[in-house]
């Protein structure tokens, strides 16, 4: 089992790095999959988008960081912690009258398999 969802956080660590990378280097092509409209036109607009990259980045390194220093129970923690993430995600598009098959699709599959990597983590099943 370990081995398992040791590789669900690996997975999730290295997706959430990428798409952060994404929004840094094309960020309205990135904004066009998130669910929401994408923001009026502004010279601005991609610098803000790139700041979500910048947390992504940051939150799939934390879960890396914690695979390679932390006990399973941290890790279990830290992706727990993390699904909030796209808890939220997928509640802000439903809320903006977003897409909700990417509210769903996306950011609520992305946390509940979050979560479900976490339980067995936290429970310390093996």
């Amino acid at each position: 089992m370990d081995w398992l969802v040791n590789g669900i956080a690996l997975l999730v660590a290295l997706a959430i790095i990428a798409i952060g990378t994404g929004y840094i280097a094309s960020p309205m092509t990135m904004m066009r999959g998130f669910g929401l409209p994408l923001p009026d036109d502004g010279p601005n607009i991609p610098w803000w988008l790139r700041l979500k990259g910048v947390r992504d980045i940051v939150a799939g390194l934390l879960v890396l960081a914690f695979m390679v220093w932390g006990t399973q129970r941290e890790i279990g923690i830290v992706l727990l912690v993390e699904a909030i993430i796209p808890i939220g995600d997928m509640l802000l598009i439903l809320a903006a009258k977003g897409s909700s098959k990417s509210a769903f699709g996306i950011h609520g599959l992305t946390a509940v398999i979050m979560v479900l990597a976490a339980i067995p983590m936290l429970i310390g099943v093996h």
